[in-house]
């Protein structure tokens, strides 16, 4: 091999060595880049976790009864729901419904345990929608408001009530003044015109308690509760009498805030759906519940279409 030759070869393999180092050194660089970008994705996401994640879930009730009563009810079904949820539940009962619609309006309660009209005011006022519905032992999850009267009255008609005292529930009660309503209308009674008087108890139980008392000639209220206060020997329906009840009606829905986290949303739903499997001595509150079907906001239609009749604005109600 000539001079020359050398040279060539010899500049060859130092270019070639040249670029061999060159190539490790960007292919080092690039593999770490990759690595801080995988590792900074991975710290993003850890973090949307973080932002996402709720500790503290606070549940609204209405108040069917005193609130000491409702929180006693609902003890086995907020201990369970903390413990599938891994979250703290903080119970918020309200004076009245509107109270607790207002209150998940203003994000100080993110689901709810409501009455049908008292849904129908919190999806509209407060971006809420119904995800389950207690079913009672009868298989069924809607019932009925009753008009009472204590059997010293002498009242057996819908048509004796006219011109007497009626109490109501709450302004905002599908069973304690909605549905009600509607069906007097139904049976030619105008309930603005044609009772001497016509006032709201704030509860259920203290519509039967008045009627009961002799406080008023009669009152309206929901069956479920009435069975629950016979059973309580609260009332007897010996001493009470059922002048006549309406069609009925949607069952009570749990409803949440839209704009909570999709993934918690469902977790909820499910714990609620799976309740009667993973713990039956959770299931209470409002009335006997054998479990808790899935609930559309499509269910409660009929509440809507009742309230048009009564020419009734849910965003109006107070």
């Amino acid at each position: 091999m000539n001079t020359l030759s050398r040279k060539w070869l010899s500049l060859m393999l130092i270019v070639s060595t040249i670029l061999a180092l060159f190539t490790g050194c960007a292919a080092k660089t690039s593999e770490a880049n990759n690595s801080k970008s995988n590792e900074q994705a991975v710290e993003n996401k850890q973090e949307a976790v973080e932002a996402t994640k709720i500790e503290k879930l606070r549940i609204g009730l209405i108040p069917a009864e005193s609130n000491e009563e409702i929180i006693t009810q609902f003890k086995p079904t907020l201990d369970y729901l903390a413990k599938e949820l891994d979250v703290e539940i903080e119970p918020f009962v309200a004076m009245d419904y509107t109270a607790v619609v207002e209150a998940m309006r203003s994000g100080h309660v993110d689901a709810a345990f409501l009455g049908p009209f008292a849904y129908i005011l919190a999806a509209d006022k407060a971006n809420a929608e119904a995800f389950a519905v207690g079913v009672r032992e009868d298989g069924n999850s809607s019932y009925n408001t009753l008009f009472l009267t204590h059997k010293d009255t002498g009242i057996k008609t819908l048509n004796d009530l006219k011109g007497k005292n009626i109490s109501f529930v709450d302004p905002a009660s599908a069973s304690g003044n909605l549905f009600p309503r509607a069906y007097l209308m139904k049976n030619n009674i105008d309930p603005n015109k044609d009772f001497k008087s016509a006032t709201y108890a704030g509860g259920h139980d203290a519509a039967i308690l008045a009627a009961k008392n002799k406080k008023v000639d009669a009152a309206v209220s929901n069956d479920i509760t009435f069975e629950k206060m016979v059973k309580e020997g609260l009332v007897t329906k010996e001493e009470m009498v059922i002048i006549s009840k309406t069609d009925p009606i949607p069952g009570p829905p749990i409803a949440v805030r839209k704009d909570l986290d999709a993934d918690f949303k469902e977790k909820l739903k499910q714990a609620f759906l799976k309740m009667h499997e993973k713990s039956p001595q959770a299931l209470g509150g409002y009335g006997k519940i054998i479990r808790y079907d899935e609930a559309t906001d499509t269910d409660y239609n009929v509440v809507r279409e009742t309230a048009k009749l009564l020419n009734l604005d849910p965003a109006q109600v107070k």
